[in-house]
């Protein structure tokens, strides 16, 4: 594999990085909607994907967003029901989705409370209703946010699992050894055919999977985030400063930021 090309944005501070993957979210999706008149987006899940949802839920960016016309999707989700404390749609549920006008038919969870295979073939046959896929054929959404997990996970690809080699389905339940359970997740090649990629990255555990990840040789097998390589798409990663701190970044583009 050739030179990972992305764009790396540092701030020095997580809320400027919020702000900055808000307006990019308001941008991106009032794009989509000229162009084609709807905005295709898979959320993420954690900690930090939950304070980009309050932003956008607020003003000034939720006047700034075209709800209607917005089709929410998931990159992954736990292998629990919808109210379950640690569903990644509740979480978007509760930060963002049950506070601003989204329209109920534009939500598309992934339908976790079922056998998890069972989840996975339902939910991928709702993205071949939903994007109008023929054989062979793979959905493109708008933007994919992602994070990264210390052990340089992402979505539900963890390192050494079978879902890394996934090249027919658009949508797999592996078992992940660690966490004793099931995970629901997009593959790859889904992933890779989005127009937008989104990753957030935040705090210092996180600092050398995030170099080698970036400038590292190329392990997917090790550090699966580096699957994500969008053929026709834009790549774009917000970082803080403790997660990049081994990255030899110009202290300069965190001064840039610092007061965006």
């Amino acid at each position: 594999m050739g030179e990972l090309r992305a764009e790396v944005r540092l701030f020095a501070s997580l809320e400027t990085l919020l702000q900055e993957a808000a307006e990019e979210f308001v941008e991106l999706a009032q794009a989509a909607v000229r162009a084609k008149d709807l905005f295709a987006v898979a959320l993420s899940g954690g900690s930090t994907p939950r304070g980009l949802y309050g932003l956008l839920a607020a003003s000034p960016f939720q006047e700034r967003v075209p709800w209607s016309k917005i089709h929410f999707f998931w990159g992954d989700e736990r292998h629990v029901p919808p109210d379950h404390p640690d569903s990644n749609y509740r979480m978007a549920h509760e930060a963002m989705l049950s506070k601003v006008p989204v329209l109920a038919q534009n939500i598309h969870r992934i339908p976790a409370e079922k056998e998890a295979k069972r989840a996975a073939a339902d939910y991928e046959e709702a993205l071949r209703e939903f994007f109008r896929l023929g054989g062979g054929q793979w959905p493109r959404f708008d933007l994919i946010l992602l994070g990264m997990g210390p052990d340089g996970h992402t979505a539900s690809l963890f390192p050494h699992t079978d879902a890394l080699q996934e090249q027919a389905r658009l949508v797999a339940a592996p078992w992940i050894e660690k966490l004793s359970g099931f995970r629901i997740t997009l593959t790859p090649p889904v992933l890779n055919r989005a127009a937008c990629v989104i990753f957030i990255a935040t705090g210092a555990e996180k600092a050398e999977v995030l170099r080698q990840v970036i400038q590292g040789s190329y392990q997917p097998e090790l550090y699966p985030a580096q699957l994500v390589r969008p053929a026709s798409g834009r790549l774009l990663w917000l970082v803080d400063r403790e997660s990049a701190r081994l990255l030899p970044l110009a202290s300069e583009s965190a001064k840039r930021n610092e007061g965006r």
